[in-house]
């Protein structure tokens, strides 16, 4: 008998039961030994890179059963590609890999699994291949059978396995350097624990995902590769969305779930950043690039400059174009996996995927015809109907001689609708006739619904001939002429191309798109504009976070008002907060008794002593008695005259971009983040992957369009 066999037998008669929490190197499970074989249920896993190490990862138990089933089928199983995760990864029984059906991932080598060691460094088992786990599993019904044990087995890789009784299995890995002249593997190495049946390790196996698909929503990611602080990719993040979401389904949408009304929101990825950087642009960037301080410049180079890139003629156009084919395409290949889908679909957009989303959603066709370009818009919009002639309208302007100077150039009127005032003089139009042109171009624009100038000038053009009247994006009949908002006021001109579907929903999530609207020379969102083919939008953010902006004061500009404050997913605000408004409002409180008792103590003081003033005196006084007269009725008459102002207020209308509902919503920042709004800004900017409250806004607001409501209303 070995030392190491030798070894084990002592330990196994001096401690034959050792407790579960023991630091001995060997983990015992209670278990009922007897000499009837049972055999083995098998679980499906798939190998998964985390962190540079292997690490396996269970299927659900729904997709382990598929697998399962599909596996003992017949002799066709090696053909068969069984759909998992939700549909979203295949896996090809004969090669035993699962591949990402919507995105590009490298593929993960599948095992049908029964035997199981621990690992080196964690807690974690690792399964063994599937043919040495069937030697494993025949040796083990010899033993149980025959009731005789101390077996040992020794695997191609030289590992060896004592399977001392039922309760005491262990592994032993051969230590590098040992040749085959040297010791045995079983002198050496420290052994490992071995269990048989998933139901014996330490692993969460979840139930699985429902089948049935109510809605789809596309999320398309901001600057960078890496969208949250652990540099995770925005599959990863996704990933947390989905599984956030499918969560607060069983708990807030429980009902709805027990009668079979919902089954889950499916959340696929957009990615453009790929495609961005595969034209070749990093390596020009690289030629270019200081050596010093290599990695922050590498951060900006993949990262900010992406900002960049979008403010860019041709890496603009190439973002645009990504985007919206990745939409079309994932939305082709979902119904192609999901004939039976009947639900809509909504978009995401997190940082300046919102705004790409924003300007997608702008410029798609709307009930005006074939619009599908900046450049095609001037023509549309003021050559429809019996709209005079150049010809007419300089004859209006009494500036007829001027038309065979235009004719000689050969402008026409929608080439006119594109001339500066630079343009005029160059072709001999003196300063009068000039203003008069350009003055009439602009009142025509703002009745039109178009307040774009010079949407085809080139990036150095003089944006000082931009007309003020280009600060509204105005609309005076209500009609679809009206409803175009321009975006393009000081962007370069870019063609977008059509989504094949009508989304229901925007959210932006984390937004400068009322930021990139100012800066490109619009100061106000006609009240009257929605998007041609989206009727909601929301725009959600965090109060800390620093790349957001809100879109209601472009609406509202004169009115001041707080945005919609987005409920705890738990119910109320939180402690924090609800203590930081008793504090303000009992602050309010003793300020106005304090200003109303110096009131009347200045009214007292001041006093006239003139007979002649002393009938208004008495009438002041008859007014001021019912403030003075003591101090709890006043109080009592403030807080209700507050709450008649609160109940008499109307509601804010902040136009038709939201349907008529509210757009900004602020989510409430945790009691840590409260101490410090700088240390936790940039964490702020990318929450919104883990965030239930944001989750949870988002599948009120899709399943409202269906009917469903919470069960219990938020507050």
């Amino acid at each position: 008998m070995s030392s190491v066999e030798s070894h084990e037998e002592q330990l196994s008669q001096s401690d034959p039961s050792p407790s579960p929490n023991s630091c001995s190197s060997f983990e015992l499970i209670d278990m009922d030994v007897g000499s009837l074989y049972e055999p083995v249920s098998p679980h499906w896993f798939y190998c998964k890179i985390i962190d540079s190490k292997e690490t396996w990862i269970p299927f659900n138990s729904q997709d382990s059963q598929q697998l399962e089933e599909a596996y003992g089928s017949g002799k066709d199983c090696d053909r068969r590609v069984v759909p998992t995760d939700g549909g979203r990864y295949d896996v090809h029984l004969g090669e035993r890999m699962r591949y990402a059906v919507y995105w590009d991932e490298l593929a993960s080598e599948v095992r049908r699994c029964t035997w199981f060691y621990k690992g080196d460094k964690d807690n974690k088992y690792v399964p063994y291949s599937e043919s040495f786990s069937q030697v494993l599993e025949e040796t083990y019904m010899l033993a149980v059978t025959l009731d005789e044990w101390k077996k040992k087995l020794e695997s191609p890789n030289r590992e060896v396995i004592m399977l001392h009784n039922p309760k005491l299995m262990v592994h032993y890995q051969p230590v590098a350097g040992s040749d085959e002249w040297g010791s045995t593997p079983t002198e050496q190495g420290r052994p490992r624990t071995v269990k048989r049946g998933v139901e014996n390790i330490s692993v969460d196996v979840h139930c699985g995902e429902p089948l049935q698909i109510d809605h789809l929503v596309f999320v398309v990611h901001g600057i960078g590769p890496a969208c949250d602080l652990r540099f995770r990719s925005i599959v990863q993040c996704v990933n947390d969305f989905r599984s956030v979401s499918l969560n607060l389904l069983q708990t807030h949408f429980k009902k709805a779930q027990e009668n079979q009304q919902i089954g889950r929101v499916e959340f696929l990825p957009v990615n453009w950043h790929s495609p961005l950087h595969s034209t070749g642009v990093d390596v020009d960037l690289q030629r270019i690039t200081l050596p010093s301080i290599n990695r922050l410049r590498h951060f900006t180079n993949d990262t900010i400059l992406d900002v960049f890139f979008y403010n860019s003629p041709t890496y603009c156009q190439t973002i645009v174009d990504t985007v919206a084919s990745e939409l079309n395409r994932l939305y082709v290949l979902f119904l192609q996996r999901n004939p039976d889908f009947k639900g809509g679909v909504s978009i995401a957009g997190h940082s300046l995927g919102s705004l790409i989303l924003f300007d997608i959603l702008t410029n798609q066709k709307d009930s005006l015809g074939d619009v599908d370009s900046k450049k095609d818009l001037p023509s549309i919009f003021m050559d429809q109907g019996d709209t005079p002639t150049l010809e007419e309208d300089l004859k209006k302007l009494q500036l007829s001689e001027f038309f065979s100077v235009f004719e000689k150039e050969k402008v026409d009127k929608e080439a006119l609708a594109l001339c500066t005032d630079k343009d005029l003089q160059e072709m001999g139009i003196p300063l009068g006739p000039r203003k008069k042109i350009l003055n009439y171009l602009r009142t025509r624009k703002n009745s039109m619904g178009i307040n774009r100038p010079t949407p085809q000038s080139p990036a150095g053009a003089n944006m000082s001939n931009i007309p003020k009247e280009s600060e509204f994006c105005s609309s005076t009949n209500g009609t679809g002429n009206g409803e175009h908002l321009d975006v393009g006021i000081g962007q370069v001109p870019v063609k977008y191309p059509r989504l094949i579907y009508k989304p229901e929903i925007f959210f932006a999530f984390g937004s400068p798109i009322g930021m990139f609207l100012t800066v490109r020379g619009l100061k106000r969102i006609d009240p009257n504009y929605k998007f041609p083919t989206c009727k909601g939008f929301f725009n959600i953010y965090h109060p800390f976070d620093p790349v957001a902006y809100r879109i209601e004061p472009m609406v509202v500009p004169g009115v001041e008002f707080e945005p919609m404050l987005i409920p705890h997913h738990k119910g109320r605000k939180r402690m924090h907060l609800e203590l930081r408004e008793g504090l303000t409002r009992m602050s309010m409180d003793l300020k106005n008794n304090l200003l109303g008792s110096l009131r009347m103590a200045w009214k007292s003081f001041t006093r006239a002593p003139y007979p002649a003033l002393q009938a208004s005196e008495t009438a002041e006084e008859t007014e001021a008695e019912p403030e003075s007269s003591s101090e709890k009725p006043s109080d009592v008459s403030t807080e209700e005259n507050l709450v008649a102002v609160k109940q008499e207020a109307p509601p804010i209308h902040v136009g038709m971009l939201n349907g008529g509902q509210r757009i900004d919503y602020v989510l409430q920042e945790k009691p840590i983040e409260s101490f410090n709004e700088y240390l936790f800004a940039l964490q702020s900017h990318l929450c919104y992957w883990e965030s239930e409250d944001t989750v949870l806004l988002v599948l009120k607001e899709i399943y409202q369009t269906q009917g469903i409501f919470l069960d219990q209303p938020l507050q």
